[in-house]
This record gives structure tokens, sequence and C-alpha cells, in this order.
């Protein structure tokens, strides 16, 4: 009996056909995430509770196999796609939620949909504020693996700054309990990509929503200038709720994909919403935004009313399927700044790409040093080689600025090779030494996030 079919008749026998996918035309569809293609699984589960998850890895373990968790495969650097034969567990039927409106808290399966949070928690006058552009289809699980931010991070936070408590399954299919007290062992597993452990359910710290929101949107000549209005913005010491950039690529697609009278002449846009209870505070905030706008030679308007605000946010939101319109794939970058460089990074990810032949845009939550050039190819007609040394080359400008490789998407296998300019050789090793300290076999989604150190190939 092949590995497949071992692995697949025995899980079914403990967990029943309905929670297990075996056959080539289903496991096929589990090999790839929304950017990066792997390994066909040997099978998937499809788990509706913890007790599934740790009958699945203990099957897996028995068997020697490795394990790769998965959520909606809404990731953007193959975290979810397998670098090698697995079993894959998939949490998209784990998707129990519950609300504590008097502690303030939402209790989450790994598979709820990140959208969800927030809509159950409303009618108690609450919500979940991190929103990735993926909010609506991305689950809970899968933003913790990337610690995922959104364009209301900058003021409120990313997914790790909302989770209390977390439920995991380790390697061996024990399941812990951990809060933030003490070793932050939480904070450790939020962000590792499912390389530590398979989180199964989280507990969610929930706020009120702001009284008051007010939105501009500033046009600029070029990339430079907006990115210079970001810094000034907040050094004058405005908090925005949102601080989110264009570049005249990315604009000119939403443009065509929307229709909504963006201005396609400009060379960069910047969308921002100052929020708060106070609304002579939400206003001072938005004139300190206005004035480092006009200061760097920008064009302001304001939102006349919340329709026109929440007009310019959807074209913020529909980045990802405007730019899917040019080409049938793209690379999606991922890098972060400190705020003070922002300017001349932008300015050399755009000359990159001029002379790079591609298709490049940039947007992302400038607010944060957080930026997301995209490379558009068809790999029909241009080299994806090519397009890898494009993006290995933005990641060099992030690390010669003092930044990191990532920000919200993760490592996974596609900036795996990066990681040997980032990481000095005895930061890798003590990385190497948490990670076999939770994963001594090293069956955790193998071929992510770390690379092989040098003393493993002597």
């Amino acid at each position: 009996m092949s590995g497949s079919s071992s692995i697949a008749a025995e899980l079914t026998r403990v967990l029943g056909a309905h929670k297990v996918l075996s056959s080539a035309g289903e496991r096929r569809m589990y090999s790839y995430d929304a950017i990066q293609m792997g390994t066909v699984p040997l099978a998937v589960v499809l788990p509706e509770s913890t007790a599934d998850v740790v009958t699945a890895v203990k099957a897996a373990r028995a068997a020697g196999l490795p394990i790769v968790g998965r959520g909606a495969a809404s990731g953007l650097s193959g975290g979810a796609a397998p670098a090698q034969p697995a079993l894959v567990i998939s949490f998209t039927r784990m998707t129990r939620l519950s609300i504590d409106p008097l502690r303030r808290e939402a209790l989450a399966q790994a598979g709820v949909v990140t959208l969800s949070v927030s809509e159950a928690a409303r009618p108690h006058g609450l919500i979940y504020p991190p929103d990735p552009a993926s909010w609506r289809t991305s689950t809970i699980g899968g933003n913790l693996a990337e610690n995922a931010g959104g364009p209301m991070c900058f003021k409120y936070g990313v997914t790790g700054d909302y989770v209390k408590a977390l439920e995991f399954v380790d390697a061996d299919g024990e399941v812990h309990h951990l809060t933030r007290d003490a070793y932050d062992l939480a904070g450790l597993l939020i962000g590792s990509e499912g390389t530590l452990g398979l989180v199964t359910e989280a507990t969610l710290r929930l706020t009120t929503p702001p009284r008051f929101t007010r939105t501009l949107m500033s046009s600029f000549a070029d990339v430079g200038a907006a990115a210079a209005a970001v810094s000034a913005a907040i050094a004058a010491g405005a908090v925005p709720a949102k601080l989110e950039f264009m570049d005249q690529a990315c604009v000119g697609a939403v443009e065509d994909y929307l229709k909504i009278g963006l201005p396609r002449e400009a060379g960069a846009l910047l969308l921002v919403d100052t929020d708060g209870d106070d609304l002579e505070t939400v206003e001072t905030e938005l004139e300190l935004v206005e004035r480092a706008c006009q200061g760097a030679g920008g064009q302001v308007r304001r939102a006349a009313d919340d329709s026109d605000a929440a007009n310019l946010w959807r074209a913020r939101r529909s980045v990802s399927p405007a730019l899917g319109r040019i080409r049938p794939q793209r690379m999606n970058e991922d890098i972060v700044v400190p705020r003070s460089v922002l300017s001349a990074v932008v300015r050399e990810v755009e000359a990159l790409g001029q002379a790079s032949g591609f298709h490049l845009v940039q947007f992302g939550h400038i607010g944060d040093g957080n930026l997301h050039p995209n490379i558009l190819f068809d790999p029909r007609r241009e080299s994806e080689e090519a397009v890898h040394a494009l993006a290995h080359d933005i990641a060099r400008v992030a690390l010669k600025y003092g930044g990191v490789l990532s920000g919200e998407h993760g490592i996974g296998s596609m900036k795996l090779a990066f990681m040997r300019e980032a990481l000095d050789d005895g930061t890798l090793a003590a990385l190497w030494n948490v990670k076999r300290a939770l994963d001594p076999q090293g069956r955790l989604n193998p071929g992510k996030v770390l690379p092989a150190l040098e003393s493993d190939h002597a």
C-alpha cells in the first residue's frame, strides 16, 4: 500500500470518511496557497474539533510524516503549500465562535473567518480591529500563523496584539493552553507559520469602535513625496487609524477595475483615516496630516461623507483583484522599513521595477513602514527566475535600510533563501534551537521560514 493510501486508510478508519480527502484530485487542491505551488499532499484531514487534530497528528507521527496546517490558503509566501509529501490538516470546518461581551473577548476556533469576529461582536457594541485585505476569506488560524495586520495596524496593532490565550497541538499530538503570562509562549507561536505547533483556538481581545472617523485622500507627483508626507505627519504627532499608499500603476489598475474617479495622473496616493471618541481631536489629527501632505506638494481632498469615505477605502481593498486583471500571476513582496527612510526606499524599489522590464506596482500600510511591491508577470512569456531575482533585489533594499523581510505575509518558502542575508549565523542557530525544542523531528511544516544551517551540510 502506498504512503498516500495507507495514511488515508488509517485516518478514514479513526476519523470517518467525511473528514478525510484521499483522491488525487482532492489532494491536488491542497497543494498551493494564493501565490505558490507546492507538493501534492499524501492525504488531507478536515478536523471539526481539537480532538480530531490530535488524532491526525498522532497518526502522522506514527507514520513518520510531515504535517502542514492550512486555513483559507490566502497566504502570499507559500506557507500553506507543502514543500514535500505530507499530511495537510485544513481547519476550515473548525468554525465555533462565541462572544463574551462582559469580558470583551471572542473565543474563536482556527477556521473562523476573520470578518466573522467583528460581525458577531458588533451587536454587543464591540469590534475586532485586525483587518487584513483578505478578511472576508482568511481565517483566524492563518492570521495567527502570519501575525497578519491590515490598514488599521498602525494605530490599533496586528493580530498578535489581540491574543489573550491560545490552544495548540504540538508535534507529538499533545494539547496545550497558553496565556501571555511569564514566558510568552503564545507570542512565540504567533507568526511561526505552523512550524512550532498547530493553533486550534484563540481567545481574542475585543474593543469598542470609535465614535468619529474622518477620511482624506491626497495625491502626489511621485512616490517619494507621498512617503515624505507620511514621515512628516507622524513626526508632527498624528496617529492615523489608517494610512495607506498606492503608486500610479496601482491607482491606474484600481481605476480600470472600479471606475470611481481616482486621479490617474497622480504619481502616488495616500488614503488616511483619523478616528476617536473626541471629535476635536479627530479633526486636529486630520489637519496635521493635511498640512504634512500639502507641505510635501500633495493635493488634498477630504471625504464629503461616510459614503464617499467608504468608496475610497473600497478602492484600497480592491487592489488585489484589480492587479489580477493585468497579469495572470504576481509575486507580492512584504518588506518593512523605518519610516525615516520611506522616501528613499519607495524610490529605489520603483527604479528597480523600471529597470527590470516587469510591471511592478507598490502599495501598502505605509504608516507602519510596511510596503507591498508586487511584480506582475505571465509565466508563459516571462522568466520566473527573473521575477524571483527582482524580489530578492527588493528584499535587499529593505535590509540595506535597516528593515526586515516580512511584515505580515511571512517567510514561507518564497523568502527562505533571503533569510541567509537577513540573519547572522548566531541568530539563525538560536532560532533553530527553538524549532528543535518544540519540533525535535522537524515534522511541522518543514522547508519553511528557516534555511538550513551551514553546519547541517558539512
